[in-house]
């Protein structure tokens, strides 16, 4: 088989149908044992200056990874079905099966900063959020 070009291989998905490039994203996961996990973006605001005195310890034992769950939808589904597509790589039906079968995790590992910057966005749509 001739190896197909970047512009060739865009050309080629351009063609599929989201179900076929879902189904494909499966196979090259299976194939490669990776996963397809949704990049994050984290706007580059400063941080809080943490606290002197008492706090200043806490900082060796602070959670550094959290897990955003989304618990509920609440009345306004369609907006957070568009909020879990804009905080992930999720096309609409994924997207709509994740928000319908909650609860269940939106972003994984991601930093506190991103971490609650997602929760805001969905609380915001009407979804009840936890960070874990």
């Amino acid at each position: 088989m001739a190896k197909l070009s970047t512009e060739e291989l865009l050309d080629q998905f351009k063609e599929m149908t989201l179900i076929e490039l879902s189904e494909f994203v499966k196979a090259f996961e299976e194939t490669f044992e990776v996963t397809a996990a949704a990049p994050v973006a984290v706007a580059a605001a400063g941080a809080p200056a943490a606290g002197g005195g008492a706090d200043a310890g806490a900082g060796a034992d602070e959670q550094d990874e959290f897990d955003v769950i989304l618990e509920a939808a609440g009345d306004k589904k369609i907006q957070v079905i568009k909020e879990v597509r804009a905080l992930t790589s999720l096309g609409l039906k994924e997207a709509k099966d994740l928000v319908d079968g909650a609860p269940k995790p939106v972003l994984e590992k991601v930093d506190k900063e991103a971490a609650n910057k997602a929760k805001e966005a969905l609380e915001g749509a009407g979804a009840t959020v936890t960070l874990k």
